[in-house]
């Protein structure tokens, strides 16, 4: 019996993120994720928007047909 996986190499949040810290975030997102864990990943609200910065994931959890993931903002893009 297989289990379906997605392996992704962007964060995109789709507004969904909770701020945990000053620049931790977790993501929860429905399905099984698979993200580089301590690897700088590009972050966006929406997967052809613009570019929100870089963060690494600290934590993946993989739970009841959900992912959550735990990461820290490393990079900030602003338009200032």
């Amino acid at each position: 019996m297989g289990m379906p996986v997605e392996f992704n190499t962007m964060i995109v949040t789709k507004g969904n993120e909770k701020r945990i810290e000053e620049n931790v975030f977790e993501l929860t997102k429905e399905g099984f994720r698979i993200y580089p864990i301590e690897i700088p990943l590009e972050v966006r609200k929406t997967i052809h928007g613009e570019l929100i910065g870089e963060a690494v994931v600290e934590k993946l959890e993989l739970q009841r047909n959900q992912t959550t993931i735990l990461y820290r903002l490393i990079a900030l893009n602003t338009t200032n």
